[in-house]
């Protein structure tokens, strides 16, 4: 069974991608669910998909991306629009499975989905509730741990087996506790120099989960290369609103409602730092991880003389 898997493996590469690719559309769809239910504490599994207006979606009409674009965004039942990130988000995972196959041999490639999962689960409902479900950080992380001992393919380890066991579990137990230890002495100087919370807990938990999955190199990359991406998308954000905010201001000040106006500001203030690092985790993943611990071999060699 194997060797005829790894034949239509060799022969016709294509085949598994469009698998994943399918797989991860069916798989977001699934997502879609638990980012609207679980910070509501509702099952994900029961009961099924039903429309705003309460009447069940039958399966015919729950076809991952192409049900949206049949039915033109609108529901079959009572015709009332529904969101199009439904549909982005099925693609989305569609494309990370694809994208994870064909970076990875098989074992590391499927838990890659399961870690991608993770992180799209996470940046939705941080970016809708600014949480990051247990589940999701302390959950993941523990699996991730697990999942290293497994497969220590995951980490790139070779040896004798139940070495190679330990090795692997060593290096993901160690990527979430520097993953974890970096975030929160940051958030403590942050809060030193700032006089406030810098972090939440949440995203402390957060990167110690991709550390558990890619490593102590993953965790300092996701931790910084997040704080770039959010500079470059988050800092336009910012000025915006606060610019928005001011003539509010201004505005309201004649009409004696200048406290609303201060909570306008500090409104734009408040930004969900969980996606920025799902988003470098990811890209750590899927393409930068070669580069990024080369990076470091070469850190220290040239300034620790190793």
């Amino acid at each position: 069974m194997l060797e005829t898997l790894e034949f239509i493996n060799e022969d016709f590469p294509w085949f598994f991608t469009l698998l994943a690719f399918l797989g991860g559309a069916i798989w977001g769809s699934f997502l879609n669910v638990c980012i609207y239910r679980i910070p509501a504490g509702r099952s994900v599994v029961y009961p099924g998909s039903t429309c705003a207006c309460g009447k069940p979606i039958p399966w015919y009409h729950n076809i991952p991306i192409l049900s949206w674009v049949i039915l033109l965004g609108r529901a079959s039942c009572c015709g009332e629009k529904f969101s199009v990130r439904y549909p982005v988000i099925e693609l989305m995972t569609a494309m990370l499975f694809g994208m994870s196959w064909l970076t990875h041999p098989p074992l590391p490639a499927l838990i890659g989905m399961l870690f991608l999962s993770f992180l799209v689960c996470s940046t939705f409902i941080d970016l809708d509730h600014m949480i990051i479900p247990d589940r999701f950080s302390i959950g993941g992380m523990v699996l991730g741990v697990l999942l290293s001992v497994c497969v220590p393919s995951l980490h790139a380890v070779e040896g004798p087996p139940v070495l190679a066991n330990i090795q692997s579990g060593v290096i993901s137990l160690t990527g979430a506790l520097i993953g974890a230890g970096l975030v929160y002495w940051i958030s403590v100087l942050g809060e030193i120099v700032f006089r406030k919370p810098a972090m939440g807990e949440g995203d402390v938990k957060f990167v110690g989960f991709i550390g558990a999955f890619c490593g102590w190199q993953g965790a300092v990359f996701a931790m910084f290369g997040g704080a770039f991406i959010g500079s470059i998308v988050l800092l336009p954000v910012l000025l915006v609103a606060r610019l928005l905010g001011h003539g509010q201001e201004a505005a309201e000040a004649e009409d004696g409602e200048g406290e609303e106006a201060d909570e306008s500001v500090a409104f734009g203030a408040q930004v969900p730092f969980g996606p920025m690092l799902a988003v470098a985790g990811g890209l750590y993943f899927l393409w930068l991880e070669p580069y990024v611990d080369a990076y470091f071999v070469e850190f220290a060699a040239t300034f620790l003389g190793k």
